[in-house]
């Protein structure tokens, strides 16, 4: 699974959270307003990125700025 590799592997980009205030899932506990997270995979959609656990979790790129 490729995924599972994902942590370890290199940044693609580092991206500033700019809000969580989500309509469908909580992301206020995984996600700091004005932290800087590393992005290690990405989509159209969506942006995996180390979060706030320490693990790689895949948000909604409304969440994010490029940095």
């Amino acid at each position: 699974m490729i995924h599972e590799g994902w942590k370890d592997s290199k940044t693609i980009s580092k991206v500033k959270c700019v809000h969580t205030n989500a309509k469908k899932y909580t992301v206020e506990n995984v996600l700091t307003v004005g932290k800087v997270y590393e992005v290690k995979n990405e989509t159209e959609e969506f942006l995996f990125i180390v979060d706030n656990t320490g693990r790689v979790g895949g948000f909604n790129k409304e969440y994010f700025e490029t940095v």
